[in-house]
């Protein structure tokens, strides 16, 4: 299931329109301090623990989690940076009835720390003193939990404004935050908890969850499951990679066109039929992978055959201006060097870049690297969850080309296409294990359609 993401000016204006509907804004810190407060223990059992609480209502959600760690028996210390400074932070604040202490050399770390320092609002790093105590205490606890976000980190871009430790876990409220999808703060934040605390988000962001696939008709065939053409070219050992992901991936009927026949094929991919691009079964076409520099003409065919398009690779250079795709019903997936190639020099955050090139071209963006984003023309973005490292080596990129054209041919529209063969991708990676190589997803695809 998706989970939404809203940024942080779209979190506040979710949350004064709740406070406007009548849940006083006390009431939203009660959820979200009892929610982390949970989480917490729930990670962490009967652990001591030290919350460090900030001035504003990052800080007031811990003095609520300390006072419910506190009521279920826990040892619980609280260290501020400063007196609090909104009124729900003070009403928070006045509710704790343990000692308070300012943050400082003295302070005492404890085996669970809840960093409840700064949330969405911050603009800039912390002062030097705070991330020497700050990160002192991190490294002294056995377990890390981050309220909303981490603090040092920025909610819209990700960046990291100020040295962040590793948390073992991120509680956030309502709506998860781009920075928890965005390298490099993903990485800082651990696993990411969402919980209800009764604020509307309704947006059209998301993050991308396990697909609905659609179900194969028991009175269909290989042509009605899905028909897919892969476009080779001058290394057809990536085009035939691709192609055995389309079919691992649930395409009926694959077929590999290249200028020659391709060895160590799967036999259930057809090669090389004259007029494949006319075949009006063709449910997506796949152009790029080993495509090579000089196949233009290879280009302009499929640019013109009519059919979905998924565009990748080699074939991404070779276009040249995003506005050949205009009306064409594609799916371009460049990663950072070929997305720079054909979009230039796009200014603003990834998920502005990715939104700016989708409205560019009137088409599906996958823009892929350490954070994965699927963006539409119309302004719907999909942020991948975290996926393994080891997902970064050579060829990997065209199988999800395959999975992706295999998703689009299967009837799903492009965005959900995008998304479900990004979020396949990342999961085959899970199962294939960090000594894999390219290949090594194609079985791991196999498993995870049996589920």
């Amino acid at each position: 299931m998706s989970r939404p993401i809203l940024t942080a000016d779209a979190m506040r204006a979710a949350e004064q329109a709740a406070i406007a509907a009548g849940t006083p804004e006390t009431v939203l810190m009660e959820r979200a301090g009892a929610a982390l407060a949970e989480a917490a223990w729930l990670v962490a059992g009967a652990m001591p623990a030290l919350v460090l609480c900030g001035p504003g209502n990052n800080g007031g959600d811990g003095y609520v989690a300390a006072r419910h760690l506190a009521a279920r028996g826990l040892p619980v210390s609280v260290a501020a940076l400063a007196e609090p400074a909104t009124e729900a932070a003070r009403s928070a604040a006045g509710e704790w009835s343990g000692v308070v202490e300012p943050l400082r050399t003295g302070t005492r770390p404890a085996p669970l720390l809840l960093d409840c320092l700064f949330g969405t609002g911050l603009r800039n790093g912390l002062d030097d003193a705070v991330i020497k105590q700050f990160l002192r205490l991190a490294g002294q606890a056995r377990l890390t939990v981050a309220c909303d976000l981490p603090s040092g980190v920025a909610a819209d871009d990700g960046a990291i404004l100020s040295p962040v430790p590793w948390n073992d876990l991120t509680v956030t409220f309502g709506a998860l935050k781009p920075a928890h999808r965005l390298a490099s703060a993903m990485h800082r934040c651990g696993r990411v908890v969402l919980a209800d605390i009764g604020v509307g988000t309704d947006g059209i962001w998301h993050e991308i969850g396990r697909p609905a696939l659609p179900p194969l008709d028991p009175e269909g065939h290989k042509f009605t499951r899905g028909m897919i053409v892969v476009v080779g070219g001058a290394m057809p050992g990536a085009a035939a990679l691709a192609a055995t992901a389309a079919a691992r991936a649930g395409a009926g009927y694959v077929r590999l066109d290249a200028a020659s026949p391709v060895a160590n094929v799967p036999a259930c991919i057809v090669q090389g039929l004259e007029g494949a691009l006319d075949d009006p079964r063709i449910g997506a076409l796949l152009i790029g992978p080993g495509l090579g520099p000089h196949n233009g003409d290879l280009l302009d065919k499929t640019l013109h055959a009519g059919r979905p398009l998924i565009v990748d690779g080699d074939a991404l250079s070779i276009l040249g201006d995003p506005a050949r795709l205009h009306g064409k019903d594609a799916i371009v997936t460049p990663h950072a060097g070929e997305f720079a190639r054909l979009f230039g020099s796009v200014r603003g955050s990834l998920p502005e870049q990715a939104l700016a090139a989708a409205r560019a071209a009137r088409a599906v963006v996958v823009l892929k690297g350490p954070s994965t984003l699927v963006a539409a023309p119309d302004g719907r973005l999909g942020f991948a969850p975290p996926a393994p490292a080891w997902l970064a080596s050579a060829g990997t990129g065209d199988v999800l080309a395959g999975i992706i054209a295999a998703m689009r041919a299967r009837g799903l529209p492009a965005f959900e296409a995008a998304c479900a063969g990004v979020w396949l991708h990342g999961r085959a990676a899970e199962l294939a294990g960090p000594a894999m190589i390219a290949d090594d997803l194609l079985p791991a695809i196999a498993r995870i359609l049996s589920e």
